[in-house]
């Protein structure tokens, strides 16, 4: 059987790409050269040096995944930041870094007892990183979301414009409603789902408002932290 492939949108191009093409297409694509030499006017602008990142979480239903590319002298903060906008933030929680065998945390904690010595995230990514560099993250310590991040690649431009750049995201997973069969999933009950009996937990729109655990249903969203905690995208 062949493995999945779980596809996804170029951001420039528009058109669908596997994970294992996106990164060819993305080094060539045209749409996304037309755009950096949009960027490329302000003629007092520096040359920039930036790390191309791929980042992936294994969610409940699917293996979700980006395509990023940021200055190499954003911190790792930056970094935790970005990941908590688009894919995690929920209820505040705690999150850390681990490269290398060493853990930066947003809240740091050295305690010679239990051989705790982390680090804060105002490492410069170009201090830690390199590029192939394979590195994990964790956002939430009770019911945690893991990601596995790589620099793909990393190169100098001369484009003004900084901040971080989505490149490629995959596709939004489509799944059935598993109580009518019959409309897209919109939400997903974490009562059904964790409760350790199988059974439906996700619902479209119509059997999501007749579901007894009405109080326990979040948004079905395109992120590995749908369904955990109270994220709602």
């Amino acid at each position: 059987m062949a493995a999945r492939t779980f596809p996804g949108t170029c951001n420039f191009y528009g058109e669908t790409f596997n994970t294992r093409t996106i990164v060819r297409h993305l080094s060539t694509c045209a749409k996304r050269q037309e755009f950096e030499t949009k960027l490329i006017k302000n003629k007092k602008a520096k040359a920039l040096s930036l790390y191309h990142l791929y980042v992936e979480g294994v969610g409940v239903f699917w293996k979700y995944w980006l395509h990023i590319e940021l200055p190499a002298g954003a911190s790792l903060r930056n970094l935790d930041q970005f990941l908590r906008d688009i894919w995690l933030e929920c209820c505040g929680h705690l999150s850390a870094f681990t490269i290398n065998g060493q853990r930066y945390s947003v809240s740091p904690i050295t305690d010679s007892w239990f051989d705790l010595h982390e680090l804060d995230m105002k490492a410069k990514l170009h201090d830690v990183l390199r590029v192939g560099a394979k590195f994990g993250y964790e956002y939430d310590f009770g019911t945690t979301t893991e990601l596995t991040l790589k620099v793909v690649g990393a190169r100098e431009s001369s484009r003004a414009a900084g901040g971080i750049q989505v490149l490629a995201r995959n596709t939004p997973p489509e799944y059935k409603c598993q109580a009518c069969g019959n409309e897209p999933a919109t939400d997903i009950c974490t009562d059904c789902l964790y409760g350790g009996e199988e059974q439906p937990a996700l619902f479209c729109e119509t059997c999501a408002e007749e579901h007894e655990h009405d109080d326990m249903l979040l948004p079905f969203v395109n992120s590995p932290r749908t369904g955990e905690c109270g994220y709602t995208g």
